[in-house]
């Protein structure tokens, strides 16, 4: 088996304690699971340039460059086109994350692909997750579709710079920790995903956009928990080697959710007709190390709570790695 050896401090395959098998379930999934639930059809609305005149495609106040002077003078109608084009991104990207990055760390978790006990709750919950997170990917891109037809917006990334940079960072991993990279890919994406729905869902958003986000929202909240608690189990069993692995791989992983992907953005901004030399400064304002940083630590938060709760910040090297890798004080 191409897992992780871990070491034997929770039960063999025989039984696991009761209180941490009840603990790895998604409470009434039957009932509240979206792809179980929602009666939403994601369909653009007919009136979609009304709504338009009050709502937004995506949050302006989470795509700070549209402040810039040259963006602000075009008016609503650019204003529109790129949040558009952002949504349209960030879809494209989600379908993907779900698809081949999240479902496969969950992969992990049912095929036993960390020599570990897996509780049948666990099992059980790991593939009610997978279903959902194929549902997200579903509907996903059926928004992302339309609104591209809408706005006839055709250069569209295959792979997004952050999958590729998940992808390579899975490839450098040793073949023996390999399965607990893909779960820690996971981990970091699910506890991140939840909080930054929750913020997106905050705000008047076209109403099919709005429904959608609200779905995966209600899902997510339940599975950034099942996560945490499952690298909560999964760290009390590792040795010091393996924890060593997982703390260098975390300070990889959680900044990789941050980076702007320099070349989509100047794409999207052209695509507007913003002026190169505007759209140089506004991507160069993104992409410097600090702006990055700052991202990393506001968006984290949730994924660094469940790291303490699970005891990770306990061993003073994990806190001075992540003081370094600007994500917490030093």
């Amino acid at each position: 088996m191409g897992g992780v050896v871990l070491i034997s401090t929770l039960p063999d395959q025989s039984e696991a304690p009761v209180s941490w098998s009840l603990k790895f379930t998604l409470p009434d999934w039957e009932s509240r699971a979206s792809v179980r639930s929602s009666t939403h059809d994601y369909r653009l609305p007919s009136d979609v340039e009304k709504q338009l005149q009050t709502r937004y495609w995506f949050p302006p106040a989470f795509l700070p460059y549209l402040a810039h002077p040259a963006i602000q003078a075009k008016g609503s109608e650019t204003l529109h086109r790129l949040t558009a084009n952002h949504l349209v991104y960030f879809l494209d990207y989600t379908t993907l994350l779900e698809h081949r990055i999240v479902n496969r760390a969950v992969e992990v978790i049912v095929h036993r692909e960390l020599p570990i006990y897996i509780p049948l709750p666990m099992k059980h919950a790991a593939l009610q997750l997978y279903t959902d997170e194929g549902y997200h990917a579903l509907f996903s891109n059926q928004i992302a579709e339309q609104i591209a037809a809408h706005y006839c917006i055709t250069r569209r990334p295959v792979i997004p710079k952050r999958i590729t940079r998940m992808n390579a960072l899975i490839a450098r991993a040793p073949e023996k920790n390999r399965a607990l990279a893909w779960f820690l890919l996971g981990f970091v994406s699910e506890t991140i995903i939840a909080r930054e729905l929750l913020d997106v869902c905050r705000n008047t958003l076209v109403s099919s956009v709005n429904d959608m986000l609200r779905d995966h929202l209600a899902d997510e909240a339940r599975h950034s928990h099942y996560f945490a608690e499952a690298f909560h189990y999964f760290w009390i069993a590792m040795n010091s080697r393996q924890r060593l692995f997982a703390a260098r791989i975390l300070v990889e992983i959680i900044p990789i959710f941050f980076e702007v992907d320099e070349s989509w953005l100047q794409q999207s901004l052209r695509s507007a007709g913003i002026a190169e030399t505007d759209m140089k400064e506004i991507v160069g304002a993104m992409a410097t190390v600090q702006a990055s940083r700052e991202r990393a630590r506001a968006g984290s938060k949730s994924t660094l709570e469940a790291l303490h709760k699970a005891g990770f910040f306990a061993l003073p090297h994990n806190l001075t790695l992540f003081a370094k890798a600007g994500l917490l004080d030093e």
